[in-house]
């Protein structure tokens, strides 16, 4: 299982043979792989040049997302957002977004909370690096420890947020989408 940038994207050439699921490309990958799909995949899943996939240990290929994960912490307590668009609209996470290629995950979870919540934090340790699979990607999440700089928290995305307990019963403190729960096991096997 692995993840893997789509360097170049060229048609897999078959001569004349046909293909009950359409034609085919091939994917290939910065480290020289690469690994054949539909070209209907492909539009589907909205797969360009850059952007990355996720191949399992069956060998299926899924649309992939990197992305970084901010835990506020103040206190006892973690800083919580309610997502207000999409398909897990009214679901709980850690605030974060996107890494850009080549952008570090610290830079990219500071240029996030900025965007989201108009606040400066600092970047602490690395909690975790959860990898989960949701019915139309995969995900790979770096969550961090953070702290604030400056800034007031302010929604700027979200349609909801709070401070909730860190403590035994954080689980079940909001509806957590499925990787961040991941991420709310470890805190608590951690404290």
């Amino acid at each position: 299982m692995a993840l893997y940038r789509i360097k170049d994207i060229t048609e897999a050439d078959y001569g004349c043979e046909e293909r009950l699921d359409g034609p085919h490309a091939l994917l290939r990958f910065e480290d020289g792989s690469s690994v054949e799909v539909t070209e209907s995949w492909i539009a589907e899943k909205g797969i360009e040049e850059g952007k990355l996939v996720w191949i399992s240990e069956d060998g299926k290929v899924s649309k992939a997302i990197e992305v970084v994960a901010a835990v506020i912490r103040h206190g006892d307590r973690i800083f919580a957002t309610q997502r207000g668009y999409g398909e897990f609209k009214d679901r709980w996470e850690f605030p974060g977004g996107k890494m850009e290629p080549g952008e570090a995950p610290e830079a990219a979870l500071k240029r996030e909370i900025k965007e989201e919540l108009d606040t400066d934090i600092q970047v602490g340790e690395l909690i975790k690096t959860v990898d989960t699979d949701y019915p139309n990607f995969h995900i790979t999440m770096h969550v961090f420890w953070c702290s604030i700089v400056s800034g007031e928290l302010k929604l700027l995305e979200h349609e909801a947020a709070k401070w909730v307990e860190l403590d035994e019963k954080l689980p079940e403190a909001v509806d957590w989408l499925p990787a961040d729960l991941e991420v709310v096991q470890e805190m608590l096997n951690q404290n």
